[in-house]
């Protein structure tokens, strides 16, 4: 596969990914120029993951194509339903209807078959993942997959899916772009267990192994659900201008400073709800555990919210996120039920249509500076 097919989210890939930032910065130029015009604002989405709640994403999208305001995306990220969610996002309202019914006529049956609880408990997975194996094929066509290289290739376009190695442990970055346009035989046969591997949760899926070489040497890699690692992610924080400044000249992509400075736009889909359900908890182990690992998952997808508002605030983007509203309190009957996905689904798109759903600031951040309070207080 190509060298560019992944970066490792430790800071020892950033000048990789300036370089493949920067080769498709020079595509999209050449691309726009081509065509007479010169390259105009620049908006990201990045969609988080949120297992059956990716319903609510679906049905943002949907909606927001409905308003004619939804734009053609420089770069999208996906993690774990989100990385589900991504490539159709990616092309565009011609996949809506696609996207619809993934989160609409999907049922538990569709994604996962219980491998019962000895097995479960001696193997590697309570569940076994084919079926969604088998889902996900059924999307990744030639003709997705050849649309997928042509937006890559052609306009410099780029579709990045997180999974986590659990044998380092790192996060993940795939270039979907490059696998798509790399012409390999098997390219069509990686792009859907990449895409597996960023949904397959840790216990509840089995990992997916990838098979990789290094010079004469051959081994696994254990991956899994990305969102062990991060819930939603755009680009390394350890990547900066100096990462980029090494690569520009190797480039060699004229008027990098102008590129650098139009607007850019960053659109985050937060696939739940910034609180919790408070519920009493059963005072048992099994019980205890799962409160206590939702409760962290729900934490750590707020601090990748405030990550992402960070890196924004650094290199100048606008930020913007949407999350599920609180006043969607629906429970599961069982996982992915489709009456559920449904109506979350209907919450996504009013949400688009009756009004603005994005928020400029991470949920529960107040933008005032305390410094504010003392000039008040002289007044």
């Amino acid at each position: 596969m190509p060298q560019d097919c992944r970066v490792v989210l430790d800071g020892s890939n950033d000048r990789l990914f300036g370089r493949i930032a920067l080769e498709a910065s020079r595509r999209e130029v050449a691309y726009v120029q081509r065509r007479g015009g010169t390259p105009g604002p620049v908006d990201y989405l990045a969609i988080s993951g949120g297992g059956e709640n990716g319903a609510f994403g679906a049905g943002l999208l949907t909606a927001w194509t409905q308003l004619g305001t939804r734009p053609e995306f420089k770069g999208v990220t996906g993690v774990s339903t989100g990385a589900l969610t991504a490539p159709f996002a990616f092309l565009g309202p011609d996949y809506d209807k696609d996207l619809e019914r993934v989160y609409t006529d999907t049922g538990t049956a569709d994604v996962m078959t219980s491998r019962g609880l000895l097995a479960g408990l001696l193997g590697d997975s309570l569940y076994d993942s084919a079926p969604l194996l088998r889902l996900i094929q059924r999307f990744v066509t030639p003709v997705l997959l050849a649309a997928i290289a042509r937006e890559y290739t052609e306009k410099g376009r780029l579709f990045f899916v997180a999974t986590a190695n659990l044998d380092v442990p790192v996060g993940v970055l795939w270039n979907m772009g490059s696998i798509a346009a790399s012409g390999h035989a098997r390219a069509a046969e990686l792009f859907a267990r990449i895409l597996l591997a960023s949904a397959s949760i840790p216990g509840i899926f089995p990992p997916v192994m990838f098979d990789i070489e290094v010079g004469d040497e051959r081994y696994q890699e254990m991956h899994v659900d990305g969102g062990t690692l991060a819930q939603v992610v755009l680009y390394p924080p350890s990547l900066g201008g100096d990462d980029l400044l090494k690569e520009a000249a190797a480039v060699n992509l004229p008027n990098i400073g102008a590129l650098l400075k139009r607007r850019r736009r960053l659109f985050i889909i937060r696939n739940a709800r910034p609180g919790a359900n408070p519920e009493t908890v059963e005072r048992s182990t099994m019980a205890i555990a799962d409160r206590a690992v939702a409760t962290l998952i729900q934490s750590q997808g707020l601090s990748d919210l405030y990550t992402l508002y960070v890196i924004a605030q650094r290199d100048r983007i606008d930020y913007n996120v949407a999350y599920i509203p609180e006043s969607f309190t629906d429970k599961l009957k069982e996982p992915f039920d489709p009456p559920y996905m449904r109506r979350l689904y209907a919450v996504g798109r009013d949400a688009m249509l009756n009004g603005s759903p994005w928020q400029n600031v991470p949920p529960g951040f107040n933008p005032t500076p305390i410094y504010r309070l003392a000039a008040d207080l002289r007044r």
